[in-house]
């Protein structure tokens, strides 16, 4: 059994012309207020094919694209079938579970959940992610209970696991959402411990912008007679589709463009800021490969006279919990800047305003391209995306339009002014540039080293000289994959005029 729905190839509508109140089972009256009070009067696609199944007690697999109104589409449903139960649940009852895999989207999730929520009496609900000291959630779920957990995996099955006061026995329904993420963030065996302690039955929704095998196995798993819903945007085709195609099924949202720029490893920084200069009005997220990236260009960019006054705020995976919340708050409070970031803020984010996308190194996993350039274009609205190739990446292009991806392509700008000597300038001025920029290109080496789509990406074929340039390094690290592969070093000039350990901190406490 199948349900199909497919998004207006207008990039301007989001949403079907189904009201939330016309839905069938008519959802409750405070549901339908707080739903009013938030700005929801129609449905997207997706919530309009999967509320009512989820409301109709069926077990859905949902695959949409990123961006498409996936939380409210599983919300609602939770909100509504907890309604429903005979009785109000006690303190300690767990009703619900929503599972997601990174700390920030389960946050947002929980923060989008609480008008609705609220409208139950006498149901609590509880975020449970890492980052906050475990015992203080022990503390509170004993003192306080809870009925409606949202987490992330790990966390959940370590409450669960030590947690003997929490009664699932007659949960309602689970929701695991980036299912495919949060598969391949090696979080399978908590997920099944998890759904081993659960009553068999229950209203189960898998919600996925993406359908691996790992998610099918899921969904054999977890649910019982799936209704599989499929949600996809409608774009014009493009140039490099056969032109007998008219309209081509695209994974990404119907209003976003997507461009790829190639050009060689010493001028990716100096296009980079070109783009950046031209944008400056706009809101900008910019991918990294690793953390050690994000840090050093976090440094790096704001010594550039051109990016001065600019916002440009860091966020990964290895900072501390406070610190990534107000990196995160503050880029959604702007109306205009830069967020630097890793895939950590690649999945389920919903950013307002975000104008453009631009992946300065591919994903290591291809999966999460869709997901990084999802982050704009959101509820029918228009957004752009960029990602830039090295020459011998080219092949990459033809491998995303095989996938429903496609892309054009954006010639570089021949009149943008070469920053690598500005780069550099600020590496013999403070050893923290310097150094920062030698972890960043070792750990981008060694993390291109691991990338899933090898037969493109393939790094034993590294011109690390041109990179090295990009990096605004001084000298070539000493590193094992430089010396035992003869890697190619053509277009490296060692900075001469310096000695490297005369270099001092520009922070005096260092």
């Amino acid at each position: 059994m199948a349900a199909t729905c497919t998004d207006s190839p207008n990039p301007n509508r989001a949403l079907t012309n189904t009201r939330f109140s016309d839905l069938k089972p008519p959802l409750s009256e405070p549901v339908l207020d707080a739903l009013t009070q938030g700005g929801f009067h129609f449905c997207t696609p997706v919530q309009a094919a999967t509320i009512p199944l989820l409301c109709s007690f069926k077990d859905v697999a949902v695959d949409a694209a990123t961006g498409s109104g996936k939380t409210l589409a599983f919300v609602v449903p939770l909100v509504e079938i907890l309604r429903r139960s005979s009785a109000p649940p006690k303190p300690h009852q767990v009703m619900g579970i929503i599972i997601s895999p990174t700390r920030e989207l389960s946050s947002q999730i929980f923060h989008v959940a609480q008008p609705f929520i609220s409208t139950l009496p006498n149901v609590k609900s509880m975020l449970l992610v890492g980052g906050v000291e475990v015992k203080a959630d022990l503390k509170k779920i004993e003192e306080e209970g809870a009925n409606v957990l949202i987490g992330t995996p790990g966390r959940l099955y370590d409450i669960m696991d030590r947690v003997d006061v929490l009664d699932c026995r007659n949960l309602e329904i689970l929701i695991l959402d980036e299912a495919d993420r949060l598969l391949d963030m090696g979080f399978q065996k908590q997920i099944n411990s998890i759904i081993s302690r659960l009553p068999k039955l229950r209203r189960t929704g898998l919600f996925s912008a993406t359908q691996t095998e790992a998610v099918e196995e899921l969904s054999k798993a977890g649910l019982r007679n799936p209704v599989r819903v499929e949600v996809r945007a409608e774009t014009k085709s493009l140039n490099d589709l056969p032109s007998s195609q008219k309209m081509a099924s695209s994974k990404t949202p119907s209003g976003l463009h997507i461009e790829y720029l190639e050009c060689e490893a010493d001028k990716k920084p100096s296009q980079l800021v070109d783009l950046l200069i031209k944008n400056m009005s706009k809101k900008i997220i910019i991918y990294f490969m690793t953390c050690a990236c994000v840090d050093y260009w976090g440094v790096v960019l704001p010594h550039l006279a051109v990016l001065k006054g600019c916002s440009l705020i860091p966020l990964h995976g290895k900072m501390k919990q406070t610190a990534r919340e107000k990196a995160l708050a503050a880029f959604t409070s702007l109306s205009s800047g830069i967020l630097l970031c890793t895939d950590v803020a690649a999945r389920g984010l919903d950013i307002p305003g975000v104008d453009c996308i631009v992946q300065f190194d591919p994903p290591q996993d291809p999966n999460v391209f869709i997901h990084r350039v999802g982050r704009t274009a959101r509820m029918g609205r228009q957004g752009s995306a960029i990602v830039f190739l090295l020459p011998k990446e080219e092949a990459y292009v033809e491998f995303l339009a095989i996938r429903r991806v496609p892309l054009q392509e954006k010639k570089c700008t021949d009149d943008a002014s070469d920053i690598v000597p500005q780069i550099r300038s600020a590496a013999k001025k403070d050893r923290n540039v310097m150094e920062k920029g030698l972890r960043a290109f070792v750990s981008y080496i060694r993390a291109y080293k691991e990338h899933h789509c090898s037969y493109i990406f393939r790094w034993k074929e590294l011109e690390i000289g041109k990179l090295a340039m990009g990096y605004g390094l001084l000298q070539l690290p000493s590193m094992p994959e430089v010396k035992r592969h003869s890697l190619s070093t053509v277009g490296f000039t060692p900075a001469e005029d310096i000695n490297l350990k005369d270099i001092k901190y520009k922070d005096k406490s260092r």
